[in-house]
């Protein structure tokens, strides 16, 4: 469960931004796959029973049970352990197999826990949640961008418990984060209250969110954008991540260089045996606002990277970030060739 950008620029090598113009909208090719909100009550109806019976089970039990199904998981032919198995391959090919397999299994476990997790960060009371961070690493990046008062572009990777980062932030500082609609319609109140409920700002992403945050950064407000999503074909530009070309939003870029906002990178890591949650902040590169969009994205994927090899386990893996290939390329996951 995921805020999403959306975001469109040319596969091959992007213009200089000076006089570049910003198009928010996916390529239309990506637009035409998106699928709407359906009316699904009964799997409204089970997702919520689901969270609450959750949110009243303790964190221990739950990182417990998340550790258990990404062994059991592991043993599965599920595409997402597929795909676990084939990014970690790819962005690892120093390690041995062995500890390959190992760090797949950890990272599944890790995937499982941050969805059994959610009931906790959605349902119960911020103030009991938010004293599960019992760790802030780096808060001075964070106050000194602020300081700046251009606004602020946190960039916030599929890494640790990123929904309680999310609420983290928006209990501290004024939060606009552009969001697509839940596939299942009847769910969209509960994903909007509760990623709004400790202050955060929700915008549609679109060309309206997209003005909706240029406009927070021009109060000096902050935004906190998702960094690492395939963009789509026809969107984004083909930059290395841990060393292997990938399709990369220039969203953020975009963002950066035309609002002169600062960048921060953060997540918040899951500590072992449910002690908590560590909060880190550091301070983005500077060349992601430097305009040649092709150059802000390298510096970004750098940045994420860093994150990720702090704790690798808690980053989502089993997401297709190799999904689209460059012209001529070939397919990474074999559900795609």
């Amino acid at each position: 469960m995921s805020v999403q950008q959306d975001d469109q620029a040319p596969t091959s090598a992007p213009k200089q931004e000076g006089a570049a113009s910003f198009r928010p909208a996916r390529a239309r090719s990506e637009r035409s796959k998106q699928r709407p909100a359906t009316g699904r009550p009964l799997t409204a109806w089970a997702g919520r029973s689901l969270l609450g019976l959750a949110s009243h089970t303790p964190l221990s039990w739950l990182h417990g049970l998340g550790s258990g199904l990404g062994r059991l998981g592991a043993r599965l032919p599920l595409q997402e352990v597929r795909a676990t198995r084939i990014n970690l391959e790819l962005c690892f090919p120093e390690l041995p197999a062995a500890e390959r397999s190992r760090l797949a299994r950890a990272s599944l476990g890790q995937t499982a826990a941050m969805l059994l997790e959610l009931g906790h960060f959605w349902m119960r009371p911020v103030e009991q949640i938010l004293a599960r961070v019992v760790e802030v690493r780096g808060l001075e990046h964070f106050e000194h961008a602020m300081a700046r008062g251009r606004g602020v572009i946190c960039a916030a990777p599929h890494l640790g418990a990123w929904e309680l980062a999310s609420v983290w932030i928006g209990a501290r500082t004024k939060v606009t984060t552009m969001y697509r609609p839940p596939r299942v319609r009847e769910l969209e109140d509960l994903y909007t209250e509760a990623r709004s409920r400790s202050g955060s700002k929700l915008v549609p992403a679109d060309a309206g969110g997209v003005r909706a945050v240029f406009q927070a950064l021009e109060r000096g407000e902050l935004t906190v954008l998702l960094p690492d999503q395939d963009p789509g074909r026809g969107a984004g530009v083909f930059v290395p991540f841990f060393g292997v070309s990938a399709n990369t939003s220039t969203l953020l870029p975009r963002i950066a260089s035309r609002s002169g906002a600062a960048v921060v990178v953060s997540f918040m890591e899951r500590l072992p045996r449910a002690a908590g949650y560590r909060l880190h902040v550091l301070p983005g590169s500077e060349e992601i606002g430097c305009g040649d969009l092709e150059r802000g994205a390298r510096a970004m994927n750098r940045d994420i990277e860093a994150c990720v090899r702090l704790v690798p386990d808690q980053y989502l893996w089993s997401y297709k970030r190799f999904k689209s290939t460059p012209p001529g390329g070939t397919k990474r996951y074999p559900a795609d060739a």
